[in-house]
């Protein structure tokens, strides 16, 4: 989606990291990023011992439940791999995203998925249609690890039939039947996240809210860019403090 994080790779003698972009500062230690373990991981797996300078333009927050670092993770194999001419097989790559990360392995297909399992399981979805989206933060951060031992499982199975999802208003209706466990215990430790969904919620267009991942960012689906550029607009001016993008998926 446009917005998005952005990786750059060039020949190099050596294998370095830089980080810019309006995130940067919240990257913490560099040489503990997951750009580059996924280098050092594809190095130590073929052998190869060539370099690269890898630039990251960090424009999502860090460590707010979109899956960013994970994305830029497997953007870095996938560069790496062209880069460094490395043959490896589909199968073989996806084992060294998941030794990354639990949904690295989706972010390096590039393509809708149904997970399952801790997300080691995809499968794709063969017709996906143009939705807009409205990424909401409030640059509050919650912490992964306390979620989840805050967490309590409904028993109840959500009915969610995989269907022809081509066509927008199928795919919202059935969202709308699912929802996200970690939501609650995420709100227990950060209210903040109940303001958002109301904000996105009441916005002209937003036909679906949820919090994304372990939070604290949540999202809204919009059928129109045009009305998740007027959300944008709206929020950011009556949140100034708020982090707000609307994208294209």
């Amino acid at each position: 989606p446009d917005g998005g994080d952005e990786l750059i790779v060039r020949e190099s003698t050596e294998l370095a990291l830089s980080v810019s972009g309006p995130f940067s500062s919240d990257i913490g230690d560099i040489s503990d990023n997951l750009v580059l373990k996924a280098a050092h991981k594809l190095r130590q797996h073929t052998g190869c011992t060539l370099g690269a300078e890898i630039e990251l333009v960090k424009n999502l927050p860090v460590a707010s439940g979109i899956g960013g670092g994970s994305a830029d993770a497997a953007t870095a194999l996938n560069l790496l791999v062209r880069l460094w001419k490395c043959k490896l097989s589909e199968d073989v790559l996806l084992d060294i995203g998941l030794s990354l990360g639990a949904d690295v392995p989706a972010c390096l297909l590039e393509k809708p998925l149904f997970m399952s399992g801790i997300g080691e399981k995809i499968q794709e979805v063969e017709k996906f249609p143009d939705l807009n989206m409205l990424l909401i933060n409030s640059n509050s951060k919650v912490s992964t690890p306390e979620v989840f031992r805050n967490l309590t499982i409904s028993n109840e199975t959500p009915i969610f039939e995989k269907s022809d999802f081509s066509i927008a208003n199928r795919l919202i209706s059935s969202l709308k039947v699912c929802r996200n466990d970690l939501e609650p215990a995420a709100l227990n430790i950060l209210p903040d996240i109940s303001q958002v969904l109301s904000v996105l919620t009441a916005q002209a267009g937003c036909d679906l809210a949820r919090m994304s991942g372990s939070g604290a960012t949540c999202f809204g689906l919009f059928k129109s860019r045009a009305a998740a550029d007027v959300a944008a607009s709206t929020i950011a001016h009556e949140f100034p403090e708020w982090w707000v993008k609307a994208m294209s998926v």
